[in-house]
C-alpha cells in the first residue's frame, strides 16, 4: 500500500497601517498574501520570512500561527501567519510575483479567491484561535 504525501506551505499576513501586503501571482494573475513551500530545513517560522523577502522585498517578523488550510485537490497543507512589518522597501523581487502592493481590506476581499481572501479574515480577527478550513483552490468546502 502507498501512502499518499502532502505538501507544506506557509501564508504571511502581513498587516500595515490598516492594509494587507497582496501579490499578483506571475503564474495565474490571482492577488494572494505572499508564502509558499516550506523546505526541508526551515521552520515555518523562517519559510514565512524567506517566502515575503524572496516575492516582496520586505523582511517581516511572524506574530502567531492564525489557521491551517487544506487544498484538497492538490494536497497543499498551508499554516497561515499574522506577521509584523520589520523593514525594507516594496518590490516584485521575484519570478513569482508579476506584482506587489498594499491592499485595504475590501480591496483585498474583492480581488483574493475565496481561499484565500479567507487567511486574511481569519488572521484580522483578535485572539482568534487557529481556525483549520478546507478548499478547492479557489472556493471553501465543508468541512
Amino acid at each position: 500500500m502507498t501512502s499518499a504525501m502532502h505538501s507544506v506551505s506557509c501564508t504571511a499576513v502581513v498587516i500595515h497601517d490598516g492594509k494587507v501586503l497582496a501579490i499578483r501571482r506571475a503564474d495565474d494573475g490571482r492577488w494572494v498574501p505572499p508564502g509558499g513551500v516550506m523546505e526541508l530545513e526551515e521552520t515555518p517560522g523562517e519559510c514565512v520570512e524567506r517566502e515575503v523577502r524572496e516575492e516582496t522585498g520586505l523582511k517581516v517578523r511572524p506574530v502567531r500561527l492564525t489557521g491551517i488550510y487544506k487544498n484538497i485537490p492538490l494536497s497543499v497543507v498551508s499554516l497561515a501567519f499574522l506577521c509584523e512589518l520589520e523593514s525594507g522597501e516594496l518590490t516584485t523581487a521575484s519570478e513569482e510575483t508579476a506584482e506587489a502592493r498594499w491592499l485595504n481590506l475590501d480591496e483585498a476581499e474583492a480581488m483574493m479567491p475565496e481561499a484565500r481572501w479567507i487567511r486574511v479574515a481569519d488572521a484580522v480577527q483578535e485572539n482568534a484561535v487557529p481556525f483549520v478550513r478546507v478548499h478547492d483552490g479557489s472556493a471553501l468546502l465543508p468541512g
